[in-house]
């Protein structure tokens, strides 16, 4: 399988090279993910400082970053889940060939007002009545999440439609991809929602871990009941002993195959991703994986072994091993 895909790459590579230079962007572009964002941020300044190669980094949310790597305006797109059918087949039809990389694992943190001192624990139930959809325009107040809550009125904030924490959320806490009320206030920029929560004692929120310890002095984590019954917060800790479920998830970034394989600015920054991702992802607030499995990431891209793990659809509480054992187009 994999060597047919680097014949049918390097076929591809051939006839374009005869019109245009893919070898050798002088600018690498990136984009996707909000969440994912400060891992690549980070990544693509230490690169920067290194090389002296350009890196543009975008933050038009996951949905809208698969939509510029589909039409092939990017060769790196990050997104905080996995690909979905429609964009699989727009980049079909387009001719692009992708790798899946996961990069780090995040925890999904529910985020609440300092002066909050009543939500510090809830559970996945309590989250579901006050997002799912038949809550639109009824579920106000917090008195009707929890008997013993106070008369106050409810805010929410969260990423907009074209986020993958959006979708995960759903999926996660609503059990259906994209199902939730539409009475909240949207944003693709997760710095929207940490002011809007911050500014408002009746608020409440949810974003990646990165973006609440960057803020913590500012905002309150909830603690999440998990499937063993114990309420847990986000954090390094909990993610890696797998005691934040079900709101942890893994981040990944999405490689043009043929620019990995063939174009060494692209190949030479996705190589240095992988060797720096452990170290920055941490320092901006994200869970690395093992050495490990860092090195099975590194074989799978060096493979160039091509498509998703998720071609049937959302599935949570994939291992990484698992990730890379079941990617297939």
């Amino acid at each position: 399988m994999v060597s047919t895909l680097k014949k049918a790459v390097l076929a591809t590579v051939a006839t374009t090279a005869l019109t245009t230079s893919v070898f050798a962007a002088d600018i690498i572009k990136i984009d996707g993910s909000s969440t994912v964002y400060p891992i690549t941020e980070a990544v693509a300044e230490e690169f920067q400082k290194e090389t002296g190669k350009k890196v543009t980094v975008g933050v038009s949310g996951t949905g809208g970053g698969f939509k510029k790597f589909c039409r092939g305006e990017t060769s790196i797109s990050g997104a905080s889940r996995p690909v979905k059918a429609k964009e699989i087949k727009k980049c079909n039809e387009a001719g692009i060939s992708f790798i899946e990389v996961p990069v780090a694992f995040d925890a999904l943190t529910v985020v609440i007002n300092k002066d909050n001192d009543w939500a510090a624990e809830m559970t996945p139930e309590e989250l579901k009545k006050m997002w799912g959809p038949d809550a639109q325009g009824k579920v106000m107040n917090w008195s009707q999440i929890r008997e013993g809550f106070p008369d106050q009125p409810l805010k929410l904030y969260g990423p907009g439609a074209d986020s993958g924490t959006f979708d995960y959320f759903t999926e996660a806490i609503i059990k259906k991809s994209k199902s939730i009320r539409g009475d909240f206030t949207a944003s693709e920029d997760d710095n929207v929602l940490v002011q809007g929560v911050a500014g408002d004692k009746g608020g409440l929120g949810y974003f990646g871990l990165a973006y609440y310890v960057e803020n913590k002095d500012k905002l309150g984590a909830v603690k999440v009941k998990n499937k063993e019954g114990k309420f847990v917060e986000p954090s390094l800790e909990t993610v890696m002993d797998g005691s934040y479920n079900p709101l942890s998830r893994p981040l990944f970034i999405y490689l043009n195959a043929t620019k990995a394989a063939f174009d060494p600015n692209v190949k030479k920054f996705v190589e240095f991703y992988l060797n720096n991702a452990a170290k920055l992802s941490k320092e901006v607030g994200y869970v690395p994986f093992s050495t490990a499995e860092y090195d099975s990431i590194k074989n799978h891209v060096k493979s160039l072994k091509t498509g998703t793990a998720f071609k049937d659809g959302p599935a949570i509480g994939l291992s990484v091993a698992e990730i890379l054992e079941k990617a297939t187009d």
